[in-house]
């Protein structure tokens, strides 16, 4: 059988082609696996107890968090994220769902629903909780997820982190009222260090009544094994609506290694919090704005035992005490007195 030059130069071409025809398939593939988007979860279920404060001893389970999120990018300049609580206290609530673009030199802007930038312990979710409940800054005072535009600036030169975000004063399960007014806050973040500092204001108007918060707060990590914060907020209501509110905090966590059958980390935690009379600056049937939380101190202890595997794999048994403080006229309801709670959080 007779073969021409030319047919021989295409086979062998062809020969030498294949390993980087196979180079590219894989780097192809590499890129679409890149664009994958991430499915994660967070499981939070508990048994808890509440006695004293002349309250009928009681105890209920609850499955307090069930959250599935969805996030990724569809290119180097855009990312989303979505993050659905299907057991909220037995409740579905959406609570993220938002879109970023990217910009470079340090620039992002964001749209869509997620939490006002404002605040740092109001920032951790369920699978970075340090505690069984959130502290009073975290839950009463600040507890702001709202639809709107956001613009990020990281400093190139500095450790500073700059956000700022124009909000509908309206709630989120209400996209559709026109606004004539805004809802916005500004926070700015520094680390220096093995510390973190954070301050911000935020503005809200509810329901026709404006409330302007401040907030301060410091973060330490001396070492690997501790963790210590401190945070404080006010809320003033404009017109003298209501008295102006505090809020403050402090707590501590430390981590120890453990070699405990599957177990493989010990924490101890321990918080002091409080907060006086607040009002969530939404009107009664007269029109006026309501104490909606009494001014209450709280002394928290805990400890966690855990199961890691990565940041988005692991597991914790979780025990809590908490230890309520009163005005002596302040009337206490119940879910109000002093708790003892056991809580599994399972993270995937």
């Amino acid at each position: 059988m007779n073969v021409s030059a030319r047919t021989l130069r295409t086979l062998l071409l062809g020969v030498l082609m294949l390993p980087l025809c196979g180079a590219a398939e894989e780097k192809s593939e590499n890129r679409l696996k890149e664009y994958l988007p991430e499915i994660h979860g967070t499981l939070r279920t508990r048994v808890e107890s509440e006695f004293g404060h002349d309250l009928p001893t009681a105890y209920r389970f609850q499955v307090r968090n069930a959250r599935l999120s969805v996030g990724g990018k569809v290119g180097p300049a855009f990312n989303y994220f979505f993050n659905t609580d299907l057991c909220d206290r037995g409740k579905i609530k959406i609570l993220d769902a938002w879109g970023r673009l990217n910009i470079p030199g340090g620039l992002s802007l964001r749209m869509g629903q997620f939490r006002m930038p404002f605040g740092v312990d109001p920032f951790r979710g369920p699978n970075s909780y340090i505690f069984a409940n959130r502290s009073f800054i975290g839950r009463q005072i600040c507890n702001v997820r709202a639809v709107g535009a956001e613009v990020g600036y990281a400093l190139p030169a500095a450790p500073l982190v700059l956000t700022a975000g124009v909000f509908n004063p309206t709630p989120i399960g209400d996209h559709i009222v026109w606004n004539t007014s805004a809802a916005f806050a500004v926070k700015a973040t520094y680390a220096l260090g093995r510390t973190k500092l954070a301050t911000g204001f935020q503005s809200i108007r509810p329901d026709g009544i404006r409330a302007n918060l401040v907030d301060a707060a410091l973060t330490w990590n001396p070492g690997s094994r501790w963790t210590l914060e401190a945070e404080y907020m006010y809320k003033h209501y404009v017109c003298g609506a209501h008295k102006p509110a505090h809020g403050w905090l402090v707590w501590a966590d430390y981590k120890m290694p453990v070699k405990a059958w599957v177990f493989d980390r010990l924490s101890f935690q321990g918080r002091y919090d409080g907060m006086t009379d607040h009002s969530s600056a939404v009107r009664d049937a007269s029109g006026l704005l309501v104490t909606d939380d009494y001014a209450r101190n709280r002394i928290t202890l805990g400890a966690t035992i855990s199961y890691i595997r990565s940041k988005h794999l692991f597991a914790d048994i979780r025990v809590n005490y908490e230890k309520y403080f009163y005005h002596s006229a302040t009337p206490v309801a119940q879910g109000g007195g002093d708790k003892a709670l056991l809580e599994l959080v399972i993270r995937f």
